[in-house]
């Protein structure tokens, strides 16, 4: 269970080029484009940041090229919050986030990253700002282009099994049976925690564990 209380999850539609709101932010979810990595471990950041564009009614996603990504947004808690999912797939990452900030002026302690973790057991959810990559290239590329003080939704998708699996074999494939029918509610407790942020719950360097 979170340790949150929860608030409502709801949008309204604003233009790309609206200005003036209280605060911007953006929320970021990592993946790899292309309908055959759709499913698979290593795009639940992609998978996460839809179910929290669809419960929250942001626009339908704008292909970006200019910024490499897709971009949507809308009006939360009186300000404005916007989503990317980079399309330069997974290692270059962090040139599409650096596009978005910078052109719409984000401030790196006002960035949320989503991203899977294969250090992290399945089913579980840890929260910090900064810290290494643990060899996660996406990571490593958003950390290269941003520093390190943007925050961080880590999804367990750990562990590796067979354990002699090549790690990039592992994350590329797509989830378990169990897995999967335990995906529901996993997205929805992630977009729960980016709700929760966007209406003012901070994110510490502290690590807080999900567990359901």
């Amino acid at each position: 269970m979170a340790l949150f209380v929860r608030r409502p999850e709801f949008g309204s539609r604003i233009s790309f080029t609206t200005y003036g709101m209280n605060k911007t932010l953006l929320f970021v979810g990592l993946g790899n484009p292309g309908k055959e990595y759709g499913l698979t471990r290593h795009n639940i950041g992609f998978m996460c940041i839809d179910e929290f564009a669809a419960k929250n009614k942001f626009e339908p996603w704008v292909d970006k090229k200019d910024m490499h990504c897709q971009l949507t947004q809308a009006t939360m808690n009186n300000g404005r919050v916007m989503l990317c999912k980079p399309q330069t797939f997974m290692n270059l990452s962090g040139e599409a986030i650096q596009a978005v900030a910078q052109f719409y002026k984000i401030p790196l302690e006002n960035i949320v990253v989503v991203h899977d973790e294969l250090d992290i057991k399945f089913g579980q959810i840890r929260i910090r700002t900064g810290g290494s990559s643990a060899g996660h290239n996406g990571i490593k590329s958003v950390t290269e282009h941003l520093g390190e003080g943007y925050s961080r939704v880590r999804i367990g998708i750990g562990p590796k099994t067979p354990e002699q699996i090549d790690s990039a074999d592992f994350v590329l494939q797509k989830f378990s049976e169990k897995e999967h029918a335990s995906m529901p509610k996993l997205v929805r407790e992630v977009s729960s925690i980016l709700s929760e942020y966007a209406y003012g719950s901070p994110i510490n360097t502290e690590t807080r564990s999900f567990l359901f």
